[in-house]
């Protein structure tokens, strides 16, 4: 950045609006957002980018309002990435350590996790990030750290995410074509956990459920510790085709009654509410009644949350999760939805905002949930310039939410490529 090393943009690619966000750290650590920039994303399809140009285009229009707005140039961006293509895995490593008079160092542990990203996975996949669950030493199971230990075998359990390169590729390529240099790939729902939970619900256990426009992601914590990760092919989006199919009405105008009066659990009192449509060219207004909007909207949402139940159960987590579930992302804004999920899932529901760690001056910005993402993407660039100025820790690696050793060689070696 122009400069000032501690400003940090975070660009969300997402299905139905690409955004920007530029922010830095107050005199009391908290988050300012000094600008933000969104445009409709033309070119992405469940996080997937379908067309280049239309994306790239869509990234231009994003950065020039933030640039107006906060009077920064944006040139390095923090980068999110999502979408069907994103598998993750539970596997187990062990290494044999040579030396048993020394005790386990931190660069044992990291050969450890080095070695999971050499994992043969399905052509076309690469591994991109690799996050440590719980280590044994010599058949002692459940040490967090054990570094300082004295042990011959070290074992432990590595949660693993890959990605089709394909599909980061091309996101890097609008990213170069736009003009700007990515700095880092982080996880979505990564980023939005940063942006939304706060340390108790991280340390208790909770399922992060973040509702984007083509994608629901799902991230489960425990012990500070990314646990389990999924994502489901359906959003918001599948919502309003829905409501636009079943009342036979245009994508916009469903989209306008799903925003302004989209529920997702009918109630008694909107028995006999009707809302009229304007007709089309001269023909008549259509009545539309909104006990109908809400079961079509109900029917949907019971599907999306019951994957998201299911996700859950495999996961192992279901009764760890202490402090229940958080929903973010734009499609969490329905009306009732918080209810609907409690109702089929059981657990303790709310909605995550991402202000945990804004000060006072962006609280009005980026209240929305649409913009968890973004507000987290900010975050992870802090979290990095932190842990570039201090030495890493064995502490930090299962905290550390980003793509780290293997995914910037990749990078690098991407880079060298002409893009142009």
């Amino acid at each position: 950045m122009e400069n000032n090393e501690s400003i940090i943009v975070g660009l969300d690619i997402g299905t139905t609006k690409i955004s920007v966000m530029i922010g830095r750290k107050d005199q009391f650590g908290k988050l300012d957002i000094l600008g933000m920039g969104k445009a409709i994303s033309g070119g992405v399809l469940r996080g997937i980018v379908a067309n280049i140009d239309k994306t790239v285009e869509s990234i231009k229009i994003a950065v020039e309002e933030a640039e107006q707005k906060s009077g920064i140039e944006i040139n390095e961006v923090y980068i999110g990435i999502a979408g069907q293509h994103i598998k993750s895995l539970q596997h187990r490593g062990e290494m044999v350590r040579d030396d048993i008079e020394n005790e386990i160092t931190f660069s044992d542990m990291e050969k450890l996790r080095e070695n999971m990203f050499k994992l043969v996975t399905v052509p076309g996949e690469e591994v991109i990030h690799v996050i440590p669950q719980e280590y044994t030493v010599d058949g002692e199971d459940g040490i967090q750290d054990p570094k300082g230990m004295s042990g011959i075998k070290l074992e432990a359990n590595f949660h693993i995410i890959t990605a089709q390169m394909a599909a980061v590729r091309n996101i890097l390529r609008c990213v170069k074509k736009a003009g700007l240099e990515p700095k880092e790939l982080t996880l979505e729902p990564m980023a939005s956990a940063l942006a939304t939970l706060d340390d108790d619900e991280l340390n208790e256990g909770v399922a992060l459920v973040d509702i984007g426009g083509g994608t629901t992601d799902v991230a489960i914590f425990l012990d500070g510790i990314i646990r389990h990760t999924a994502v489901i092919p359906f959003g918001g989006n599948i919502i309003t085709k829905d409501i636009k199919t079943g009342l036979s009405i245009l994508e916009k105008q469903a989209e306008l009654l799903k925003v302004k009066f989209g529920s997702a659990m009918h109630t008694s009192d909107q028995d006999n509410v009707m809302v009229s449509i304007p007709g089309l060219r001269g023909r008549d207004p259509k009545e539309i009644s909104i006990k109908n909007l809400a079961e079509i909207i109900g029917a949907r949402m019971k599907e999306i949350i019951d994957l998201v139940y299911h996700e859950i159960k495999v996961s192992g987590f279901e009764n760890k999760l202490m402090t229940g579930i958080v929903l973010t992302g734009g499609g969490s804004q329905l009306r009732a939805l918080p209810q609907l999920v409690s109702y089929i899932t059981g657990k303790d529901v709310r909605l995550g905002l991402p202000n945990e760690h804004l000060g006072k001056e962006s609280h009005g910005k980026v209240t929305s949930p649409m913009y968890s993402t973004g507000v987290g993407l900010v975050l992870k660039g802090f979290e990095d310039l932190v842990q570039e100025d201090t030495p890493t820790t064995p502490q930090s690696i299962p905290k550390s939410i980003g793509a780290l050793g293997r995914l910037k060689k990749l990078l690098e070696e991407f880079f060298e490529e002409d893009v142009t």
